[in-house]
């Protein structure tokens, strides 16, 4: 027995021995290339995040650094997916541009990003993205100088992400006060706009029960007002409107029997008189709600893309709405009537159309002086009238891929970019002819998907690893 107690012993050392040594040399071993080293009055750390269980004291942490960037004293902003009014048209003020495109391209800044098809959203001098970095793992949420394009902070939360046609691919949302991103895994984050401080933040895989769509979140947040509205489609809850001071529930629309999962579209605002409404294209069809307490209106189960279903509703003139999408389903144009003496509403078709006349797979058409202008599924530019007529089409010679585009005030110009070679083009926003004005390169890479955004005649551009601010003025 003694022999075996000394044995025991002895191993016993050993395995000490060996143990100590193994956790000394990773003391002194160089820190790995995959660590960076911070200055501690650079960094803050501002509240804990976890992207599998929510916020939970102890877990892991989400970080804020500081940056060498200031914002840039630029008036104006645009402030969410598809510009500060939703439309994607831009006032610019008469005079801002030249009659036409011509090179070069008085490119004021690029900046290298992680992979992804992400837009940005613009306030007071400071550009706002939602980014990935692969190399620490992380949704890096970046705010950049609208001047020089110098970070000015980042706030970065852990996650693991493959590599899906890219990672992060939606807008922000911002006001003076706050900040709202979407991650590519529901994580849905607010923070201080200015400082870049935490304020909240929630895992609508976690606390509704989302399923990310394939090739990750393209809805983007929606501020309207004091609120946040995100589709979380959840085993429970479709649509919610958020208290952005707080991130505490408003109202919540129930998804019944779960009928619906989230896809790529964004809520729309469909301001219809006497009853505003949010419109969502969920999985299984397009539902509407109130927008004072999230009570379902109507829906049209007969609009529902299979594969992906992308383009947000463009609501016309209160009363009417149009839906297009990729994948053969063409488009279709529905007013929205209430019965004044029941209170119910009925949708009235003005038009469905075949996809090789108007669709969009991507893009979110534009609606313009009484006519729809988007790409179509075979990367031509096109204009239909609010007859569902095709009035015409840019031509096999000029297609534009999944190309993003605007349109600006007074003169109706529309900007749109070829999604690989990056050169933007100018075209007159008028439904007689295709009529290019001008071009220029503006961009090196490809997969120019991001949508475009214009500020003060800077407009900014993104392809799958970089942004770039060119000056149009």
């Amino acid at each position: 027995m003694k022999l075996k107690n000394i044995a025991a012993a002895l191993t016993a050392l050993v395995i000490l021995s060996l143990g100590g040594g193994i956790y000394i040399a990773w003391l002194m071993k160089e820190p790995s290339a995959d660590i960076a080293l911070r200055v501690p009055s650079e960094e803050r750390i501002e509240g804990l995040f976890n992207p599998s269980a929510g916020i939970k004291a102890g877990e892991s942490t989400g970080k804020l650094y500081g940056g060498k960037g200031a914002a840039s004293l630029d008036e104006g902003g645009w402030l969410q997916f598809r510009g500060n009014e939703r439309t994607n048209i831009v006032v610019t003020g008469e005079g801002l541009f030249r009659e036409a495109l011509s090179e070069p391209a008085k490119v004021l800044w690029r900046e290298k990003t992680g992979e992804g098809y992400a837009g940005v959203a613009v306030n007071r001098g400071k550009v706002y993205l939602i980014d990935y970095d692969q190399k620490s793992k992380e949704d890096s949420i970046r705010c950049l100088s609208l001047k020089d394009g110098r970070e000015i902070w980042k706030y970065n939360y852990p996650v693991k992400i493959k590599r899906n046609h890219g990672m992060s691919r939606t807008v922000p949302a911002v006001t003076d006060k706050y900040l709202v991103t979407l991650g590519p895994l529901g994580h849905l984050t607010c923070l201080n706009s200015t400082t870049g401080e935490l304020i909240w933040n929630k895992d609508l895989v976690k606390e509704y029960g989302a399923k990310i769509p394939e090739w990750y979140a393209g809805q983007c947040p929606l501020i309207d007002g004091e609120l946040l509205i995100i589709a979380p489609a959840g085993k429970e809850v479709l649509i919610t409107a958020l208290k952005l001071k707080s991130g505490k529930t408003q109202w919540s629309t129930k998804n019944q029997n779960s009928a619906h999962k989230m896809t790529h579209s964004t809520v729309a605002i469909f301001d219809f008189p006497g009853e505003k409404q949010y419109v969502y294209c969920a999985s299984n069809g397009v539902v509407s709600v109130a927008a004072g307490d999230g009570r379902v209106l109507w829906t049209d189960p007969s609009w529902k893309i299979n594969i992906a279903n992308v383009p947000t509703p463009v609501p016309v003139d209160r009363e009417k709405i149009l839906f297009s999408g990729g994948y053969d389903s063409g488009s279709k144009y529905l007013r929205v009537i209430k019965e004044q003496k029941t209170g119910i509403y009925k949708l009235e078709e003005i038009f469905k159309v075949k996809a090789s006349v108007f669709a969009s797979q991507q893009a979110t058409p534009i609606f313009y002086k009484g006519y729809f202008y988007g790409v179509l599924p075979d990367g031509q530019l096109a204009c239909v009238d609010e007859a569902g007529k095709q009035l015409w089409k840019s031509g096999n010679e000029k297609r534009f891929g999944l190309g993003p585009f605007i349109i600006t005030e007074p003169k109706g110009m529309l900007f749109i970019l070829n999604d690989m070679t990056g050169i933007l083009y100018q075209v007159k926003a008028e439904p007689f002819k295709y009529e290019e004005l001008g071009s220029m390169k503006i961009m090196n890479g490809h997969e120019a998907w991001a949508p475009l955004a214009l500020v003060n005649g800077k407009l900014l551009a993104k392809d799958l690893t970089e942004l770039v601010c060119v000056e149009l003025r």
